[in-house]
């Protein structure tokens, strides 16, 4: 690999980076409102996707919901492609768990972990929600354990989880949706909008698609270079086949490749 290469492929990573955000919490900080459910999501469920930096694959990301007794469970993954580790390693988990609640919700946060290792930088964040007092807890173990406390509505999801809740949402182009979301130790609320239907080649076929465009404000480089773009099946499932923002250098997509849905 020639210096060049290299250098590119360093600015890209970060990039990992933001591949990492592109799936965990940018495709999960899409949409949270109060509005009736439409769709039921398939449970278990287990999304993979390959990750692409102008054309070349840069990393495998995947995407898991699972039940359990009193809880949901949801999990992401991502990892850089070998010759990526080789400069720039990336090992990226982020979980959170729900409590169940009466139908027709998909429950409501009770702990979100996310881990990442990527180059030389690590964090190790965690949040706490307690729903009846309207609180949470956010706690920064890379920062000696830091804990700081965030007063929260009773509609707020952590960064991952409201993803599955927007799933079950009816989504009408041309209407944007204004979400409530813990990222961090902030509350955001995050406008999104839903562009136009679109039909694409997927894996699962040539099918319809819903295209949604979420205005990001928390930190990172995406909203700083470009917008980002998410791909939804036009159906009850909601899977998302595509996803795409730009990065310092060229532009990342995430594209479904395989799993159990």
């Amino acid at each position: 690999m020639n210096e060049t290469f290299k250098a590119n492929a360093s600015c890209l990573f970060p990039s990992l980076h933001d591949a990492r955000r592109l799936l965990l919490p940018f495709i999960a900080c899409l949409i949270l409102t109060i509005a009736p459910q439409a769709f039921a999501l398939n449970i278990p469920e287990k999304l993979v996707f390959d990750l692409t930096w102008t054309g070349i694959k840069a990393g495998t990301a995947t995407q898991e919901i699972i039940e359990e007794e009193n809880t949901i469970r949801v999990v992401s993954t991502a990892r850089s492609a070998d010759w990526i580790s080789v400069f720039f390693p990336v090992e990226d988990t982020v979980e959170s768990v729900l409590t169940k609640v009466p139908s027709p919700s998909i429950g409501v946060p009770k702990h979100y972990r996310m881990k990442t290792r990527e180059g030389s930088r690590r964090k190790d964040r965690e949040i706490n929600f307690d729903h009846e007092k309207l609180k949470a807890v956010y706690i920064d173990h890379m920062d000696g354990g830091k804990r700081t406390e965030v007063t929260i509505s009773g509609n707020t999801y952590d960064a991952y989880s409201c993803f599955y809740y927007v799933r079950t949402l009816p989504l009408e182009v041309g209407k944007s949706v204004y979400v409530s979301i813990l990222d961090y130790d902030l509350v955001l609320n995050v406008e999104v909008q839903v562009l136009k239907k679109e039909k694409l080649d997927t894996i699962l076929g040539k099918i319809n698609t819903i295209l949604i465009k979420p205005l990001i404000k928390s930190e990172g480089i995406f909203e700083r270079q470009g917008p980002i773009f998410i791909w939804l099946t036009d159906d009850a499932r909601r899977i998302p086949v595509k996803m795409k923002t730009k990065v310092k250098i060229g532009s990342v997509t995430a594209t479904l490749v395989g799993g159990k849905f």
